[in-house]
């Protein structure tokens, strides 16, 4: 741990860290890490879409910080393996997982058209794997170099949907149970097994507009609001969506030695919706 009797700011500082993150070209993480670039942090974008992990990439660079993008399948074990091999060769190290791989899709999601009765395996299997599993295999490969290091920093994503399951989504929801489930239990192994100086924690976004879920929300055609969109902000005390930019101070503590004592924690960022009883 660093010396931080000086300025208590100080305890926030990520200049040259290694942050990995996965998921990297959405929205929400790719936030995440233009903001970490701009703290002088070291970013590798992973998503499986390379076009889109190369251009955080170049807008961190473009902004004055160090980033690579690479095209990574969360879901390979081997795809997760060459991207650390990359990594290391670049940076030499890994200070920082950030596990932003995860979604839903449509037909694993409960409608008058498709029932609960008739949702195929196939499409609950698909979302499952990519949230669990795409946290559980890169926590596998990147938390081993942590492990022989002595130190390092997960962080997971989880989701409201963890804490209280939301109607029509049973497999987003339940896969997100499993992640906070996963933090909690990785924290222990890592603390105990490896080094108490491996932390694992996870946050818990709330209702944020994304590419995925914006038209649930928001009805395309006119720009309002749609039941579902206006149920939530009548469940949300704050009364907004969530900006990306809101994740950033709650993330930043997290990576930080700020949160030295930290792990094993689910921090919801949700505008008070958790709290909320609906009345």
């Amino acid at each position: 741990m660093r010396d931080h009797q000086g300025h208590p700011l100080a305890l926030f500082d990520l200049k040259d860290k290694v942050i990995v993150a996965t998921g990297g070209g959405g929205v929400l993480v790719g936030t995440m890490a233009r903001a970490l670039g701009r703290m002088a942090a070291r970013i590798a974008v992973l998503d499986i879409i390379g076009e889109a992990a190369d251009r955080v990439a170049q807008d961190i660079v473009a902004a004055g910080g160090e980033a690579i993008g690479i095209e990574t399948d969360v879901l390979d074990r081997e795809s997760v393996e060459r991207a650390r091999d990359v990594v290391l060769e670049r940076f030499g190290t890994v200070d920082v997982l950030i596990n932003g791989a995860g979604g839903n899709k449509p037909q694993a999601t409960t409608s008058p058209e498709l029932p609960f009765f008739d949702l195929p395996p196939d499409a609950v299997r698909w979302v499952f794997d990519l949230n669990f599993l795409g946290t559980f295999i890169p926590s596998q490969v990147f938390g081993q170099v942590m492990a022989e290091r002595g130190k390092g920093v997960i962080l997971n994503i989880s989701s409201m949907n963890a804490f209280r399951p939301l109607t029509r989504i049973p497999a987003y929801s339940a896969a997100k149970a499993a992640v906070s489930n996963f933090t909690q239990w990785l924290a222990v192994h890592m603390a105990q097994e490896y080094s108490p100086h491996i932390r694992v924690n996870a946050i818990a976004p709330g209702f944020f507009l994304t590419h995925q879920n914006r038209f649930l929300l928001i009805d395309e055609g006119t720009g309002e609001l749609t039941p579902r969109g206006k149920m939530i902000l009548q469940h949300t005390p704050m009364g907004r969506f969530g900006d990306p930019e809101d994740l950033i101070g709650a993330v930043v503590w997290l990576l930080s030695d700020a949160s030295s004592f930290v792990t094993g924690v689910v921090v919801p960022i949700d505008g008070g919706f958790s709290a909320f009883s609906g009345v």
